[in-house]
């Protein structure tokens, strides 16, 4: 990869490849893609606390008249905003008759079961008990103490965002058959980047990592990247992996167009499915940003660009949720290399 020069970056988001490189010429990662190094940057993030807190889904699904429901752990939980509008939630499932609350309508700030209509407003009610709930503005947060198993916290890891008035939105979910740890480790090995998504990235350079090389930490995997836009246009970026905590990975742009971007990846386990298998959704934000005047345009298109974004996560987490399916698969036999 030829990286724009830092001192250009701003100007010419763009660059033109001169000689693009076929897919099977383009230069090996697996050497550097040691399964130790990502095995240690995994082992420490499922170290790192989450005060048991779990993401449910998107802001934009706890409407005013219906509930956000999902399922963690095999506990089904359900999520509405009071009269106040402040979210509130607990069990997914009626105290009177064990109905399914996810179907039940919001009235007044009341959540009423639509098989015989028991209200709950958020209070204990017949062994019916709430639960902590958090909006952070993009993404739902339940607290299930029971499940994490951790010391609780107030409220979760919430990553620093650009500023959401000035930046574009866009929140995909998907479920795979695997742990949250396979989706983490998939996550934490950007050297696969170019070769299993090569109708997105080009030119990937890993140059930094937390095996002590380049400029890498114990914590940070930091690529060198292009973009595909189209044909041989590509955008050049740094962009940096973290973890901070055991279900999440955030890739941030740090130089290049749309510095100060982030995509958030959150791994929420669903429970075993009918064979036993364990299931997780992935829950991805992207928070797009650019200081180019442009980009007010590009916002006030966000109801129309939204499904574009989604839909090229989904593009990429086809590939990436058939790594981390398979990686549980060989995991589960005892087959797993390294």
């Amino acid at each position: 990869m030829n990286p724009v020069p830092p001192g250009r970056r701003g100007r010419l988001p763009l660059s033109l490849r001169r000689r693009p490189v076929p897919w099977e010429r383009q230069r090996p990662t697996w050497r550097d893609a040691r399964p130790g190094v990502i095995a240690g940057a995994l082992e420490r993030a499922r170290a790192r606390p989450s005060g048991n807190w779990y993401v449910v889904g998107a802001s934009a699904g706890l409407r005013g008249d219906r509930p956000l429901a999902g399922t963690v752990a095999g506990r089904e939980v359900v999520v509405w905003r009071g009269p106040d509008g402040r979210p509130v939630g607990g069990p997914g499932a009626c105290p009177h008759l064990g109905a399914p609350l996810r179907d039940s309508p919001v009235r007044c700030g009341t959540l009423r079961c639509h098989w015989h209509g028991l209200a709950l407003d958020g209070s204990p009610y017949a062994g019916w008990a709430p639960l902590p709930v958090h909006d952070d503005g993009l993404l739902v947060w339940v607290r299930l103490d029971e499940v994490g198993g951790e010391a609780p916290s107030d409220a979760p890891v919430v990553v620093r965002r650009p500023e959401r008035a000035r930046a574009l939105t866009a929140v995909y979910t998907g479920t795979g058959v695997c742990e949250a740890e396979d989706v983490v480790a998939n996550r934490l090995d950007p050297w696969h980047g170019a070769w299993l998504h090569p109708y997105s990235f080009v030119d990937l350079a890993v140059v930094g990592s937390p095996d002590g090389s380049g400029s890498g930490t114990e914590d940070a995997f930091t690529v060198d990247v292009s973009f595909k836009v189209a044909g041989r246009l590509v955008v050049p970026v740094r962009a940096v992996f973290t973890a901070p905590g055991p279900r999440t990975v955030v890739m941030r742009i740090t130089e290049g167009e749309g510095a100060g971007s982030v995509v958030e990846t959150h791994a929420t386990p669903l429970g075993p499915d009918q064979r036993g298998r364990p299931r997780t959704v992935v829950t991805e934000a992207v928070v797009a940003t650019s200081d180019r005047l442009g980009f007010a345009v590009v916002r006030r298109a966000a109801p129309l660009l939204r499904p574009l974004v989604r839909t090229a996560s989904g593009r990429l987490w086809r590939d990436d949720l058939a790594y981390a399916e398979r990686r549980w698969r060989l995991r589960s036999a005892g087959r797993l290399p390294g």
